[in-house]
């Protein structure tokens, strides 16, 4: 499933060098003295969940191929992010608010390997923070049943039973989720690079930037050539190998 090779020399020639040349297998490249992270910073749609839950929100007002398209462009970093959020749920003004509960029992599934990852890394002494450009409405169910210590998302704005198209401020960007990964570590007396981010998105560019490892998880072209290291083939429990976790010691789900 997983093995160490450990070596010496160049990290970044070492890292060019193995990346891709072995069918299925994913690669990271790191010092081995500071490889377990002592905070998790995550982004949740298409990371720790399976889906983007605006575009099957959307689907339920008949319009899912319209808004896909936007967020596919914001999350490969053509678009504004806050821009293409406020013209996403503008189109879902007047949409039955039951929809969300609906689409979260439908839809929502937590991504593999996400409750082993994070209660393996809580259960060893690290908080671990679900921040997401998406909606409370989602986060906070999915930071709960996956074991997370906090959320942060968005809010949808809803009255008399109906969405009003509207998000309230402040937006939860790309800005918000590295300032929440500089927060807490300066909180909990951690060093960024005792930190580690996953997210798919050119929203978590910042915040993977500024990580000690920053993991580009089944993620688009832009963010993954920013990360310290990619996950295209695996789930998330490669990341609990990464840190040298083995089978053994991974919290029971």
């Amino acid at each position: 499933m997983a093995c160490d090779l450990p070596f010496t020399g160049d990290p970044a020639v070492s890292r060019a060098a193995l990346e891709g040349a072995f069918s299925g297998v994913d690669v990271i490249v790191q010092v081995e003295a500071a490889r377990r992270r002592r905070m998790l910073v995550a982004d949740m749609d298409s990371t720790m969940i399976t889906i983007e839950c605006i575009d099957e929100l959307a689907d339920y007002a008949g319009i899912k191929a319209e808004v896909a398209i936007v967020t596919e462009r914001a999350m490969r970093g053509e678009l504004d992010f806050e821009g293409a959020l406020d013209a996403r749920v503008a189109l879902l003004k007047d949409l039955d608010a039951a929809m969300i509960d609906r689409c979260r029992e439908e839809r929502v599934r937590i991504m593999g390997g996400a409750k082993e990852l994070v209660r393996t890394m809580r259960a060893n002494g690290a908080d671990c923070y679900l921040v997401s450009g998406g909606f409370t409405v989602f986060a906070d169910v999915v930071a709960a049943e996956i074991g997370f210590t906090r959320a942060l998302s968005n809010t949808l704005d809803i009255a008399d039973g109906r969405l009003l198209g509207t998000v309230s401020r402040p937006i939860v960007g790309a800005q918000a989720k590295r300032e929440t990964l500089l927060a807490e570590a300066a909180l909990h007396g951690l060093d960024p690079a005792e930190c580690l981010a996953v997210g798919d998105g050119a929203n978590d560019i910042p915040m993977i930037e500024v990580a000690g490892l920053g993991v580009a998880y089944h993620a688009k072209p832009k963010t993954a050539a920013a990360a310290a290291a990619r996950i295209d083939h695996n789930d998330l429990t490669a990341l609990l190998y990464a840190q040298g976790y083995s089978r053994a010691e991974w919290a029971a789900v």
